[in-house]
């Protein structure tokens, strides 16, 4: 299995007949992670496509038994599944994965089978370890049955934000998939010009779940970027031109595709974007492994934490990377920062979303000397649930010095996850 943007790393635990591997290494897909770099956000539609693949190859040929268990500390619901033979096979649409156990004829007791739905929020992944070896943040276990050898599949979230639920439904309200129901998808965004998303940024507008559902924070900047539009272009204004592209009808089938594939529109970009990333090459990421792991899809980057680009936060917080004018949307006093070079081209940990400027609000010293009364709270933004991603963690204000700056760092596991299943708009995709 080969890795993608969200440098997941793929190793084999095998045994002696697993029918894996000859060699022992480990089974795994988890997100690249760490301070500063760009993939410290959530997987995104990609990904969620990458790690169902996963399943499917490391568990088509496994048998699991036994009862599935969850960590105790998890908020997600328990899973009421016993089996003395069962299946794993797993499917994904946007930013959703089912994973779907299946009993096997004759096993006991009688079970009908079970279908959950995944959202990864920003560190959930799959991974295939022993038995005895579980993972730290393991927070839901699926366990072979004997007598081979006996293996855990988990699903591992450090952060804590990921989600499932039971009865194997997407979640309502989330649009077509870009990747895997490109035309429904296209639809859905043509009819539905007249909602009040697309009176926002372009921008903001590819982050509604409703309409673009698997686009997330790092493939708007890669879209936007190579059809040079304004990430605050007013969202409608762009997309209503696509309502009057309509091919020569003089053209011939081949030369309409050719003209397509030379000259794609957003929503083309939407999905064969997506397909790019998931038909990257790359052997994946983990603590051993080298830097040259990450280099394909380093290489494919051109906009999004790259050296030269410029950046912005939406008034959601989200860092958009673009090059240009911003667009007549751009938030008001907004600061742009553009990514230095240093010369050689940065790796990931160099490439980091830059903070918003701290507010002018006045000090807590000179609002008691004015009588105004303390900031306690941050003012979060209203909205619908499905607008912007659901996974995304909260964008909290923290108090520094004589000001007020945003931060992004993600709620600690004593706050309470993103567990519900829609967020506010305020939250954003990554």
């Amino acid at each position: 299995m080969r890795g993608s943007l969200g440098r997941y790393e793929m190793t084999v635990w095998a045994q002696e007949g697993s029918g894996l591997s000859s060699k022992s290494s480990t089974h795994s897909w988890k997100p690249f992670e760490g301070p500063g770099h760009p993939s410290h956000r959530m997987p995104e539609g990609p990904e969620l496509h990458l790690a169902s693949r996963f399943v499917n190859e490391a568990c088509g040929g496994l048998v699991f038994g036994g009862c599935v268990e969850k960590s105790p500390i998890s908020r997600n619901p328990e899973v009421p599944f016993e089996s003395s033979a069962y299946r794993i096979s797993a499917s994904a649409r946007g930013k959703e994965l089912r994973l779907t156990l299946s009993p096997l004829p004759g096993a006991q007791p009688p079970q009908e089978p079970l279908a959950l739905v995944f959202r990864f929020g920003m560190s959930g992944s799959f991974q295939l370890v022993p038995r005895d070896m579980l993972p730290p943040h393991a927070h839901l276990r699926f366990y072979t049955a004997p007598p081979g050898p006996r293996l855990a599949l988990c699903f591992v979230d450090i952060r804590r934000f990921g989600h499932w639920d039971l009865g194997g439904e997407w979640q309502p309200g989330r649009g077509p998939c870009v990747l895997l129901e490109y035309e429904q998808f296209r639809e859905n965004v043509l009819q539905n010009l007249a909602d009040k998303a697309f009176d926002r940024p372009i921008c903001e507008a590819l982050l509604d779940q409703r309409f673009f559902n698997g686009i997330g924070n790092y493939l708007r900047a890669e879209i936007l970027y190579r059809l040079r539009i304004p990430p605050f272009e007013k969202a409608r204004t762009v997309l209503e031109a696509l309502q009057q592209r309509r091919p020569s009808p003089a053209l011939t089938l081949s030369q309409k595709i050719r003209a397509k594939l030379q000259n794609p529109d957003l929503l083309e970009l939407c999905h064969s974007v997506s397909k790019e990333v998931v038909q990257l090459g790359g052997k994946g990421y983990g603590p051993e492994i080298g830097e040259e792991d990450f280099a394909a899809f380093r290489a494919w980057l051109r906009c999004y934490g790259m050296p030269g680009m410029s950046s912005l936060q939406d008034r959601h917080g989200r860092t958009i990377w673009f090059q240009g004018d911003p667009g007549p949307l751009a938030p008001k006093g907004g600061k742009s920062h553009k990514k230095k070079s240093k010369g050689l081209q940065q790796g990931p940990e160099d490439r980091t979303e830059d903070p918003p400027p701290p507010s002018k609000a006045p000090s807590r010293t000179r609002r008691a000397r004015r009588g105004l009364p303390e900031q306690t709270t941050a003012q979060q933004p209203k909205g619908t649930s499905l607008q912007q991603d659901p996974e995304a963690p909260p964008v909290t204000e923290k108090r520094r010095g004589g000001g007020n700056q945003y931060s992004q760092t993600p709620q600690t596991p004593k706050m309470k996850p993103d567990t519900p299943p829609l967020e506010p708009e305020g939250t954003s995709a990554s």
